[in-house]
C-alpha cells in the first residue's frame, strides 16, 4: 500500500524551514548513514568516483564523506547549505554520480515516480532511507512517522509500494529489513546488503577495506584559494 495526502497545498508554510524542530535526529541520522555509504562504496562500487546526496540539507553527510575521502556533492532546493557550501551539484559542471544517496528525501515527494525519474538522471544506484509501513492498517494515531505536525511527510510506503517503484524503472531493489534501501541497475545479493549495512558488520568491513585519504587539506586550500580571488580587487590594465 501507498499512502499519500491530498494534494499538498502547504507546503511553502511546511517548508518555510526546511529542518523542522521535530528532526531532533539530524545529527545521530547522519552519524549512521556515513558508514553504511562508505562500506556499499567499497562493496560494490568505485570509490574513486563522484557521488551526490539529494536533499542534502546542511550539507552535513557530504562533508562527512568527503572528510572520509569520497568526491561528495549536495543537492537541495529547499534547504541552506551550511557545512559543504562550496560542494553543491550546482558548483561544478553536470557530472553522472556512481552513487546518489537521498536519506530522508522519500517521503517527502510530491511525485515519486517523476523524481526518482530525476534522480536516475544523475545516478544509476540510489541508496535511500526511509521506514516501511509496519502494517497495513497504519494512521497517523498508530505509527510515529506521519509526523503530522510538520506537514512534511507527504508519500509514506509498503514493501510492495518501493518494489512497484523500481520494477517501473527496471531496476533491482535490495532492503535490509529496517530502513535502509537501494535501488540500482547492479544486480546485488540481498543477504549481503543487509550485512553490509548492518551497523556492527558494515564497520568490520570498513575497517578491512581501509582508509583512504581525506579531502579536508585539500577542500580547505580550494576554498581559501575562491575566498582570496574574491576579496581581490578587480585588476586594472596600465597602458605606458
Amino acid at each position: 500500500m501507498f499512502i499519500f495526502t491530498e494534494p499538498p497545498y502547504w507546503l511553502d508554510e511546511a517548508y518555510s524551514s526546511a529542518i523542522t524542530k521535530l528532526d531532533i535526529g539530524l545529527i545521530i541520522r547522519n552519524e549512521a548513514m556515513a558508514p553504511i555509504v562508505k562500506s556499499v562504496i567499497n562493496k560494490w562500487f568505485d570509490p574513486n568516483g563522484r557521488f551526490i546526496d539529494y536533499g542534502g540539507g546542511y550539507g552535513m553527510l557530504v562533508r562527512m564523506m568527503r572528510d572520509r575521502g569520497f568526491d561528495y556533492y549536495r543537492q537541495d532546493i529547499h534547504c541552506e547549505n551550511l557545512y559543504a557550501e562550496s560542494f553543491d551539484i550546482v558548483d561544478i559542471p553536470p557530472f553522472k554520480a556512481e552513487v546518489l544517496t537521498a536519506f530522508e528525501v522519500f517521503e517527502h515527494l510530491i511525485d515519486p515516480v517523476a523524481e526518482l525519474e530525476k534522480m536516475l538522471a544523475l545516478s544509476d544506484t540510489i541508496l535511500f532511507s526511509t521506514m516501511v509501513q509496519p502494517h497495513g492498517d497504519v494512521s497517523p494515531d498508530s505509527w510515529w512517522y506521519f509526523t503530522p505536525e510538520t506537514g512534511q511527510h507527504i508519500a509514506l510506503y509498503s514493501r510492495k509500494s518501493l518494489q512497484a517503484l523500481a520494477d517501473r524503472f527496471n531496476l533491482n531493489y535490495n532492503w535490509n529489513e529496517q530502513d535502509v534501501h537501494l535501488f540500482s541497475r547492479k544486480k546485488i545479493n540481498n543477504s549481503l546488503f543487509k550485512i553490509i549495512t548492518h551497523p556492527r558488520w558494515g564497520r568490520w568491513y570498513n575497517t578491512i577495506s581501509g582508509e583512504r585519504d581525506t579531502f579536508l587539506q585539500k577542500d580547505f586550500l580550494s576554498v581559501q584559494k575562491r575566498l582570496r580571488e574574491n576579496l581581490m580587487p578587480p585588476s586594472k590594465t596600465i597602458l605606458d
